[in-house]
């Protein structure tokens, strides 16, 4: 019998499981390790030399340590700003995560869209060149938020977070005033934000839809992987922190392992 794939899933933090869900619900069939590299979170407190300096070595280790068939990159502070240095230093495969601009701004209707990301994620030019290319007419706001990362990862691990806290991250994002010219989409260029989206859109002051990559980025990786070689695998699944602190949250994050136990 043919051996699963071994997918390799990596973030700063926690937020790359809202991209590690999508991805196990495409390919039950294989094997996942997730790499939280909270030894150096957030990434948005180093600059971008300090981060490549970081991910790119980190990463040769991890792949030698794991021989993954296909590497996640499940943050877009990284993808941005590394994965050109990962692909042309590694062979295995890379999928990035970078903010979902094209798709937010095709299907806008009032032609005004936010991009919700992190500080490092909404100044690079890597962010800009999305937007001069695939904008399409629409305005487009770029709200870098300080806290909403660490907010996600506190709230994940079973600490409070006031709305108030959450509000004031989220509220530049929605411009305008008259319902036909007013923000209608917002873009969520962080993958720790989707832990918060039933807050968020509880919180927001009015209706939009918000995109997230997480779909298409599962939908990415099975393509590259091609058909499924079996079931569910009965494996199963690691659980990595770059500080090798014991992660504590079984019951919490088991489901976005889509039930599998936690190594």
């Amino acid at each position: 019998m043919t051996n699963p794939p071994t997918i390799l899933v990596f973030d700063s933090g926690l937020g790359g499981l809202t991209v590690l869900r999508e991805v196990v619900a495409a390919r039950p069939d294989a094997h996942f390790a997730y790499v939280a590299d909270d030894a150096f979170f957030p990434y948005g407190h180093h600059s971008e030399d300090e981060i490549i300096a970081r991910v790119v070595p980190l990463m040769g280790e991890l792949i030698g340590t794991h021989d993954p068939d296909i590497v996640v990159i499940a943050c877009n502070t990284a993808s941005t700003l590394v994965l050109s240095h990962l692909r042309a230093t590694y062979s295995v495969p890379f999928v990035g995560t970078v903010p979902a601009i094209k798709p937010a701004c095709a299907q806008s209707r009032t032609r005004r869209v936010s991009v919700l990301g992190t500080k490092g994620t909404v100044k690079r030019e890597y962010t800009k060149a999305l937007i001069r290319d695939f904008a399409q007419g629409c305005e487009v706001t770029l709200v870098g938020s300080p806290e909403l990362a660490s907010l996600a990862e506190a709230e994940l691990s079973g600490a409070s977070v006031s709305d108030g806290d959450i509000l004031a991250e989220l509220a530049p994002c929605f411009v305008g005033e008259d319902a036909t010219s007013r923000t209608d989409t917002v873009v969520l260029a962080c993958t720790h934000y989707p832990l918060l989206l039933d807050r968020l859109k509880r919180l927001a002051p009015w209706p939009v839809d918000w995109i997230d990559p997480a779909p298409a980025i599962a939908r990415r990786v099975s393509d590259l992987l091609g058909p499924r070689i079996g079931g569910i695998a009965q494996v199963g699944a690691e659980m990595i922190f770059t500080s090798n602190r014991v992660h504590g949250l079984s019951a919490t994050l088991t489901p976005f392992f889509g039930g599998r136990a936690l190594a």
